[in-house]
Parts: C-alpha cells; sequence; structure tokens
C-alpha cells in the first residue's frame, strides 16, 4: 500500500489502527484494513473516531483498498451509515472478481453512493468529482 501512496502527490497523515492501516488525504481517507479482519461496528470504533476527528462535518470521501481479504458484518449497516452522514463517496478497489461479487452484495446494505474500481487513481478522481464544492 505504501508504494501506492507515495506515486500520490498529494500529501497524507497515516495511523496503525487496531483492524490495519488507515491514510488521511484532504478530502479523503484510504484504508488499507488486515488480512482476515471481520469488521463490525465495535471494533470500527478507533477508526470511527478518527475520521470524525480528521474531517468533523466536512463531506468526505472513503476508499477501501481491498488488497486483503477481510469482511463487514453486514448487520451492523444501519450503524455505519448513521454514523457517517457527511460521507459523500464510497470507492473500493478490488483485486479480483470474488471481491466485486461481494461488493455488490454489500451496495444492498449501504447507503453510500458507492463504487467499484480496480485502480486507485480512478478511484481518487470519481471520489473527488462526487464531493460538493468546497465551501
Amino acid at each position: 500500500m505504501i508504494n501506492v501512496l507515495d506515486s500520490l502527490s498529494n500529501e497524507y497523515q497515516s495511523h496503525q489502527t487496531n483492524i490495519g492501516n488507515i491514510y488521511f488525504f484532504e478530502n479523503y481517507v484510504i484504508t488499507n484494513f488486515d488480512e482476515g479482519v471481520d469488521i463490525n461496528y465495535e471494533n470500527f470504533d478507533e477508526v470511527e473516531r478518527l475520521i470524525n476527528r480528521h474531517f468533523k462535518e466536512k463531506p468526505f470521501g472513503f476508499i477501501a483498498n481491498r488488497s486483503h481479504s477481510y469482511s463487514i458484518n453486514l448487520t451492523d449497516a444501519p450503524l455505519f451509515n448513521k454514523a457517517f452522514p457527511n460521507l459523500k463517496a464510497y470507492a473500493i478497489i478490488v483485486y479480483n472478481s470474488l471481491t466485486e461479487r461481494v461488493f455488490e452484495i454489500e451496495n444492498h446494505f449501504f447507503t453510500y453512493n458507492r463504487k467499484a474500481f480496480k485502480d486507485i487513481d480512478d478511484a481518487i478522481c470519481w471520489v473527488e468529482e462526487n464531493l460538493p464544492l468546497n465551501k
């Protein structure tokens, strides 16, 4: 993940959390969660606090770099939907067809504007295009 980030021209802040790494940019966050993690609302609390501290009420985008296989507890989807009212674009970077199919299933549970990509640059462009103009 670091090599991909180093190719980006934007500055970022990184944080190691209990479920993986997160990288904060001005208008979006990129996550690289650990292999085999089962993400639920309870173990996402550290990530939630960091996101809310960084963006406050500002609209932001979320890019999930799914280079590792992990799961999201879909019964917690309503809690995630409510926790981030200022999340305006959610992109996922997929590396195989299984991850794409999982993303399609997740779309039935999450209310965010979501789209899958195979390239981080395309994901970043889409996220930035879907954020309201900074005020």
